[in-house]
């Protein structure tokens, strides 16, 4: 059996513009215009047959005013706002120290970079009747590879391949397998045994390797139109919007490197860690059953200076710094996005009516009604069929949820088991540091967790959204992408969401805690609080998981194109090799993913989550996503121009459904932050302190100072004979002053044994939650309210596009009126040879 590929070669060639489409070859499309069908047998596999298309000029013209492309037809004339003489001297002053300074080093040398002149031209419908008012120097180069790409499957898709009513278009054919794949041709070779600057670029593939894929160029802005001329619109996007983001992490990065190095300068200032470090009389209770020993406040003192580092006086002001940023980011990628569109030709662009999914088309193909739009009968969906299956969508979604809770769960019983059992370890390493081993445990098998779950997800995704049966594949597309990002999301966040919002909150406390199935004790936070769990949480799996994935798409197809080249060396010799034709070597390399660019958008908008949701107790978040930013984005130039074969080219207007789902996580930062600091930080216990119980109290300070006796206000006593039997230690604390403990202490407000009510809530547990409360509060208001002023100040559009649109607009007009009125001179030279006049004739 012959497998068929073909490869829409569209580059056109003068010796093949006098050929006739006269070959269709069995099982083939029909000729939609005049294409040439070239037969070639594969080199390397006999039972694979390559079909190679070419488009002459005449069927890219004619198929272009059908699809409205828009081409170059005059070039742009900007005109200069008026300009102060203030602002004059200003621009003077900055071009005098900008002399001082590296010329343009982020940008790319202009002179390697080839001559894109639709950029600098005003764009209108192609028309063949008005063929002359456009920009022509070369018919072959007029239409570039991505719009002639386009235009062949725009073809392809709306010819019958049989007859019959549904044996229309070649997705069809693909999934039948009547064709194993089909794809446009690479330009050539990525390399070239000369030097770029010497000899030029051999091909726009060789070009975007030197300029854009190569890691000498990490530094450099990216070339995007030279991106979107040869990859088409959407991954044109994708990297715009990927670039615009790492731009817009610098300054959120570097605040959060200042909170992090003001946390570090203010260490041997901070009053609560001095404490803890000479807390050498106080003597804390065991945080777990019958191994945990009793142990000094003062053995703390590491990680109270570690929590420091993250939570200190800056925190709340990078937590709003973050909220604000997310929203500045989204409404200035607006504005980016539409200059990106009226540039590239997509303000006025509209998708076309979508082809309805073969699958629903079998589904019901025996119920129709007449669409709308096309006046044409078409499988229709019944409404309460269409309810019901979305009920049994949503509950796998449910049902997934909760098998992601419970793994949580399952990691929670880990947790409350082992740090029993690195308690009683031999090592002293681990026995003493039992809980930091319990946790970096816990989030490494988490991980595993998460990345097997991974694999589950995607088949279920696929089998909810089969199960719904959307009609078109932009329908299917959105559904199994929002699928897709509340399970890996859930997944990624679920424990961080535990470590952060309810571990150590529900313990209860000595002598009356609360238990698992009433069995296992739930696990205690450090003397130090919870902070440094959530930072371990997030610092190992934002690396594991960005390296993980960084492998998955660049290693992963290396490793397998490595393989293909292997067996092709033993086969064929090197230099028989090298003379493979082009479409040889691209069906060797990998094909993009099945689901397009989904992977690519999945992984940063979830990193994106991890960099603003809790980002308060992990300032590095943002210089962590920059750093693998940087490399993400060579790694995926890599992949596009070296591994992958070239993707059709589409156009896109925006990135879709993901900009809805990235407003979604910046609400939801707000929220978590305010949690964050409110509940599991000690900001709130210590602005009370300082406020009201502090030796400040009253005067309207707080400073450190103030914070004197802050960590022995902070901890309840506890009368060591009250243990229940189960949770007794195994030592009974003589080793600290020579005869056994009468008292521990611990982390809560409460009252003393002998009190009146033993272990009763204390008035400073009541001021701290409603202070806790009221901090949520106001800082969700405060930062909504900076936020929906933020995006009414910024608007969408600048005003220099609003009026180069204005421009554009009236110059199309302009250009319409000379055509018709061209026309009609036409005709007026005509009526007159034909010795035809009328009366009142214009002009």
């Amino acid at each position: 059996m012959h497998k068929n590929l073909y490869t829409l070669h569209t580059t056109h060639r003068k010796e093949d513009s006098s050929s006739e489409c006269v070959y269709r070859p069995e099982g083939s499309l029909s000729r939609g215009g005049c294409f040439l069908f070239l037969l070639q047998s594969s080199l390397t596999n006999s039972d694979i047959i390559f079909v190679k298309l070419h488009a002459p000029w005449e069927v890219l013209g004619k198929y272009a005013e059908l699809m409205n492309v828009r081409m170059p037809f005059r070039r742009k004339i900007y005109y200069l706002h008026r300009r102060y003489k203030f602002m004059n001297r200003i621009e003077k002053q900055i071009s005098r120290f900008r002399g001082w300074l590296p010329r343009k080093p982020m940008k790319l040398d202009k002179e390697t970079l080839p001559d894109l002149e639709e950029n600098d031209c005003y764009t209108a419908p192609f028309s063949q009747q008005r063929i002359h008012h456009f920009i022509i120097h070369n018919k072959d180069t007029f239409f570039n590879n991505a719009t002639r790409s386009r235009i062949v499957h725009h073809i392809l898709q709306r010819v019958k391949y049989e007859e019959g009513k549904n044996k229309i278009g070649l997705n069809r054919l693909l999934s039948n397998g009547s064709y194993e794949a089909a794809f446009p041709l690479h330009e050539g070779s990525y390399r070239s045994k000369n030097s770029i600057k010497t000899h030029g670029a051999e091909n726009h593939r060789h070009l975007l390797y030197e300029c854009w894929a190569s890691w000498g160029v990490w530094y450099k802005y990216q070339p995007l139109d030279l991106v979107r001329r040869y990859f088409g619109e959407k991954i044109g996007l994708y990297f715009a919007w990927l670039g615009w983001y790492t731009g817009m992490l610098f300054p959120a990065a570097f605040i959060g490197l200042f909170v992090f190095l003001y946390g570090v300068t203010t260490l041997n200032h901070c009053q609560v860690s001095k404490e803890v470090c000479q807390a050498t009389d106080i003597i804390m209770c065991p945080i777990c059953d019958k191994y945990c020993p009793f142990m000094r406040l003062s053995d703390s003192c590491v990680y109270a200076k570690v929590t420091h580092l993250f939570d200190n006086g800056a925190t709340v002001f990078f937590a709003v710094f973050m909220a604000v940023w997310a929203t500045v980011f989204l409404e200035f990628w607006k504005r980016r996005r539409a200059v990106i569109a009226y540039d590239w030709d997509l303000i006025d662009w509209e998708e076309e009516e979508e082809e309805i999914r073969p699958q629903f088309e079998a589904k019901y193909s025996k119920k129709e009604r007449m669409n709308p739009i096309s006046g044409k009968p078409e499988p229709y969906q019944a409404f309460a069929d269409k309810c019901s299956r979305l009920i049994v969508s949503a509950s796998g979604i449910f049902f997934m949820i909760c098998v992601v809770i419970a793994a949580v769960f399952g990691i929670v019983i880990y947790r409350v088991v082992t740090v029993s059992t690195f308690a009683a370890f031999k090592w002293a390493l681990i026995r003493n540091n039992s809980q930091v081993a319990t946790t970096g445990t816990a989030v490494c098998i988490n991980f595993c967790i998460i990345m097997l779950l991974n694999v589950l997800y995607e088949k279920v995704a696929l089998f909810l959204t089969n199960l719904e049966q959307p009609r078109t594949e932009s329908e299917w597309e959105n559904s199994f992408t929002l699928k897709m990002f509340l399970f890996q999301f859930v997944n990624l966040n679920s424990s961080t969401f535990y470590i952060a919002f309810f571990l150590g909150r529900f313990t209860g406390h000595p002598g009356a805690y609360l238990r698992l199935i009433n069995r296992w004790r739930l696990e205690e936070c450090h003397p130090s609080g919870c902070l440094i769990d959530l930072c371990m949480q997030m610092g190992i799996i934002m690396v594991l998981k960005q390296t993980w994935n960084n492998f998955m798409e660049l290693g992963y197809p290396l490793i397998q194109n490595w393989w293909t080249r292997r067996k092709l060396r033993q086969e064929y010799g090197t230099q028989r090799k090298t003379s493979f034709p082009q479409w040889e070597k691209d069906y060797n390399l990998q094909p993009m993913n099945a689901y397009g660019l989904f992977d690519e958008y999945l992984e940063m908008i979830l990193q994106f989550g991890f960099t603003t949701i809790f980002v308060a107790a992990f300032p590095l978040a943002p210089l962590l996503a920059l750093l693998n930013n940087i490399i993400e984005i060579r790694l995926d130039a890599y992949k596009f121009v070296t591994q992958w074969r070239r993707p059709l080219a589409s156009r896109a207007k925006d990135i879709g459904i993901w900009y809805g789902i990235l407003e979604g996580i910046g609400i939801l930062s707000v929220i978590t932050n305010a949690f964050v600091i409110a509940v599991t930080s000690d900001f709130i216990p210590r602005l009370v302190y300082a406020y009201k119980y502090g030796p400040c109290a009253g005067q309207g300070e707080a400073g450190q100072k103030c914070m004197v006796g802050y960590v022995n206000a902070s901890l309840s006593v506890f009368l060591v004979s009250d243990f229940e039997n189960r949770s007794e230690p195994t030592s009974n604390g003589s080793e600290f002053s020579g005869s056994p403990l009468k008292y521990c202490r611990y982390r809560d407000y409460r009252d003393p044994p002998h009190s009146p009510v033993p272990y009763g809530y204390t008035l400073q547990f009541w001021h701290v939650l409603a202070a806790r409360l009221a901090f949520i509060i106001v800082f969700e208001h405060l930062v909504f309210c900076i936020k929906h002023l933020i995006s009414y100040l910024i608007p969408d559009l600048p005003k220099d596009l609003r009026d180069r649109m204005r421009r554009e607009k009236y110059l199309i007009q302009e250009m319409m009126y000379e055509a018709e009125l061209e026309r009609l001179q036409k005709e007026r030279k005509e009526r007159k040879k034909n010795g035809k006049s009328y009366h009142n004739e214009w002009p």
